[in-house]
């Protein structure tokens, strides 16, 4: 029975260095064949003026779903390479942190893998965090990378 069991790991990724250190942390450190890892990605749509035209929103779309193929296009290559089962999923949500969370219960993750700035209280406060937002609502444990660490190890 044990053999069958599959831990379901979500991982967040973006295209910051942070994201890809995560990554590869996980991946020397945590990674077990039978888990199913999950990257997920929530693309940024800033469209800031609410007047923009019709065109400035399409290509705004556009560059988020261009990062977006970046960022699966990277990390299917890293899980291939790695020999890892796994997909990944772009999530639909204006707050990444509340979609990693809410994707994370829904799929009844194991437990989530984040990256981090490592931004001051007053960064973090003024610019919001995705890897503060997941440690204080995710229903599962977080294993959070602090970049700072793994500039030193990686």
């Amino acid at each position: 029975m044990a053999a069958d069991y599959q831990r379901v790991v979500v991982l967040a990724a973006d295209l910051s260095d942070h994201s890809e250190k995560a990554f590869n942390w996980y991946v020397q450190n945590f990674h077990k064949p039978e888990n199913k890892v999950v990257v997920v990605h929530t693309p940024e749509y800033n469209m800031g003026n609410s007047e923009m035209s019709p065109s400035k929103i399409e290509e705004t779309i556009q560059e988020a779903n261009a990062k977006t193929e970046m960022v699966k296009s990277k990390f299917v290559e890293k899980m291939s390479e790695n020999g890892m089962n796994g997909e990944f999923v772009a999530l639909d949500d204006r707050n990444p942190g509340h979609a990693i969370c809410k994707y994370a219960e829904r799929v009844n993750a194991t437990y989530i893998v984040t990256g981090t700035r490592g931004l001051g209280k007053f960064r973090r406060t003024m610019l919001g965090s995705v890897s503060d937002y997941i440690l204080h609502h995710a229903h599962v444990p977080v294993l959070v990378c602090r970049l700072k660490y793994l500039d030193e190890k990686f």
